[in-house]
């Protein structure tokens, strides 16, 4: 440990920190050690990652100062950002900001950012293909992350950015798995606009980050979109039946509808898909399977990842 480059990794317990302190604990002969950073060193999840022997340190994006601290001392950090956890783009800027400026205060020497497209930039808010929400986003869960990239880029340490593509792990958690249609047959509705969807297992996301702070330093100022495969509806529900053992048809729902469902974040997310179908082959080319098993080698597709899941996705 001591000779070792320590990776300090906000959201160490989440499904991006952790799988990115699994991967640097995994490489037990590489030049790097994780310091898992959380807010409750307590928890059952940071409680596992200590017993494996990963340094757990107290840190909360809300509290800058805890932030130098956890820090200190270390070559590089992970920072990520949850919108979903409190479904404000405002005080994801706020932690993030705080995050870019402790690195930096610290002396890190190389830094990645977990952003996404600030997509203003290519839809404006004057722009009626997407409805604005709360006045000046069109979807607040990307833009508050991308808005802050050049606070990483003046007042961070050496910054490489992440993009990460849709987690498949949603279809276990997140509701979006298939549902009971009419004959017992299954339908997965999604509002895909007719466009492919760029998706990746969460585990691969830290896999690729370490890949990232392997290239080194020269890596900073770099923009990685990592994928594990872009997959049509149809071949996602055509690819889920044959894991299943049972036929899944697909169903594209209107972006309108799909915004209108009412549960939270529903018209974030409506957004986001119907920006991702605007944006057709260049978002798909921003999340590049292949430069991303250059990164992680062990990558998956959605093939291998549902023959790991598939029994784990609940039916609606």
């Amino acid at each position: 440990m001591a000779n070792k480059k320590i990776i300090a990794v906000i959201g160490a317990t989440g499904a991006q920190g952790g799988g990115l302190v699994r991967a640097i604990h995994a490489d037990a002969q590489g030049p790097f050690a994780a310091r898992a950073i959380t807010r409750k060193v307590d928890s059952d999840k940071a409680k596992a990652l200590a017993k494996l022997g990963v340094e757990v340190v107290a840190g909360d994006a809300d509290d800058p100062a805890s932030l130098e601290k956890a820090f200190a001392g270390a070559y590089g950090a992970y920072c990520v950002t949850n919108f979903w956890e409190h479904f404000s783009a405002e005080r994801e800027g706020v932690q993030a900001t705080a995050m870019a400026r402790a690195t930096k205060k610290a002396g890190l020497q190389h830094v990645i950012w977990s952003t996404l497209e600030d997509t203003r930039k290519w839809v404006p808010l004057d722009d009626k293909r997407l409805p604005t929400l709360q006045g000046k986003y069109k979807v607040p869960h990307f833009d508050g992350k991308g808005a802050v990239d050049h606070v990483f880029a003046s007042e961070a340490a050496p910054t490489s950015y992440l993009l990460a593509a849709a987690y498949w792990e949603n279809f276990i958690y997140f509701g979006m798995g298939p549902r009971k249609g009419e004959g017992g047959d299954l339908v997965l509705a999604m509002p895909l606009g007719g466009a492919k969807l760029p998706g990746i297992a969460t585990e691969d996301i830290g896999k690729c980050a370490f890949g990232i702070f392997k290239r080194g330093a020269g890596a900073a100022g770099q923009r990685f979109g990592v994928a594990g495969e872009a997959l049509s509806g149809e071949d996602m529900a055509a690819k889920m039946g044959k894991a299943m053992g049972r036929k899944v048809a697909f169903t594209d729902v209107p972006f309108d509808v799909f915004r209108g469902l009412g549960f939270p974040g529903a018209e974030d997310l409506g957004n986001m898909f119907q920006y991702q179908a605007i944006l057709g082959d260049e978002f798909l080319r921003n999340r590049d399977p292949v430069s991303s098993r250059s990164l992680n080698p062990e990558l998956l597709s959605f093939d291998a990842w549902l023959a790991a899941n598939a029994a784990r996705i609940p039916i609606g």
